[in-house]
């Protein structure tokens, strides 16, 4: 039989699924519930509200696409990494869909609505560094890691912004390269 703490962490899995189908904007507890098999007032039982269970969907989110960013196969420069990515956050697959809630999240943050701003604020810094990390691997230094996940990252959210407008043109593609430049020159890997 599973602990409170392990059926919370089953119903943060299967409600994250849940919201990178549906979007936060709407969600509503009662559909949820419904969804994974359960009541809204279980959902309410191991989450202290709404908030946080928005909370617990945001983190885990994050966690995955942390994983999946670790997951890819090592990239010989900075300029391939930043390509990698890019191809493995706009595949449509999970990465893709974890950025566009983190998207949709940090939109609402602007606002000043919580829980998002503050977990959006703690997501961020936990990608930005397994970014660095990621961007390190690649051979940028590590004293030059972050100012190029900085980059990277700004960039990577204003392209995701587009992707649903412009998948496939050459005026994204060309910005895609364009940014790998960049980081590559802020690395130290070459001129922007």
């Amino acid at each position: 039989m599973a602990t409170d703490g392990e059926r919370r962490r089953e119903l943060a899995e299967a409600a994250t699924d849940y919201v990178l189908d549906h979007g936060l904007i709407e969600l509503s507890l009662r559909p949820l519930a419904a969804a994974l098999g359960t009541s809204d007032r279980m959902l309410l039982y191991h989450f202290d509200g709404k908030d946080d269970l928005v909370a617990a969907v945001l983190h885990t989110s994050n966690e995955r696409s942390i994983a999946h960013l670790r997951s890819l196969p090592a990239a010989p420069s900075v300029r391939e990494a930043v390509l990698v990515l890019w191809r493995a956050s706009s595949d449509g697959g999970q990465l893709e869909r974890c950025q566009r809630l983190y998207v949709e999240a940090a939109a609402l943050g602007l606002l000043g609505r919580e829980p998002w701003a503050g977990v959006v604020r703690d997501a961020n810094r936990a990608w930005l560094q397994a970014l660095a990390d990621w961007l390190v691997s690649a051979g940028c230094s590590a004293e030059l890691a972050p100012r190029a996940a900085n980059l990277l990252d700004a960039a990577l959210m204003g392209l995701h912004l587009d992707l649903p407008l412009e998948r496939g043109t050459d005026a994204l593609d060309g910005s895609v390269v364009d940014l790998a430049g960049a980081v590559a020159a802020i690395a130290g890997q070459g001129s922007a």
